[in-house]
């Protein structure tokens, strides 16, 4: 019974250390632009977010008056959350490490549209489109 006991303290112990915090902190110039993040909104910049993976991110931004941002980026894992060292920094470490990440963007004017040029534009392609028709 005893054997058990020091058991179980010693996987309670392993159990409830360590811990991995992992953030992302986003900035845009202008601030305040709304940011998604993966098909998800996270709200407007500057905006801290948790992420539980590494990889490729989808990133868009947008703001009144501003050109949207459609991009992606990378968040690459750092060596101790990688086999077999994460499971000593997920279980085994005592303490909590924070892996802390920081993007900024920088948001381009919105450039107002010429409505001529675009209503030559769109007259060019339905002539292209019907010399097409025709042809068949």
């Amino acid at each position: 019974m005893k054997r058990y006991g020091i058991g179980l303290a010693i996987a309670t112990l392993l159990l409830g250390a360590g811990c991995v915090e992992r953030r992302l902190k986003i900035n845009t110039s202008p601030t305040a632009a709304q940011v998604i993040l993966n098909d998800e909104q996270i709200g407007p910049s500057p905006v801290t977010v948790t992420f539980q993976w590494y990889g490729d991110y989808n990133v868009r931004i947008s703001k009144e008056g501003c050109q949207t941002l459609v991009t992606h980026r990378a968040l690459k894992a750092p060596w101790y959350d990688t086999f077999p060292f994460d499971f000593f920094a997920q279980v085994v470490w005592p303490g909590r490490i924070v892996d802390s990440y920081e993007w900024t963007f920088v948001l381009q004017a919105r450039q107002p549209v010429d409505r001529e040029d675009l209503i030559r534009k769109g007259q060019a392609l339905q002539q292209q489109l019907d010399a097409e028709a025709a042809e068949l």
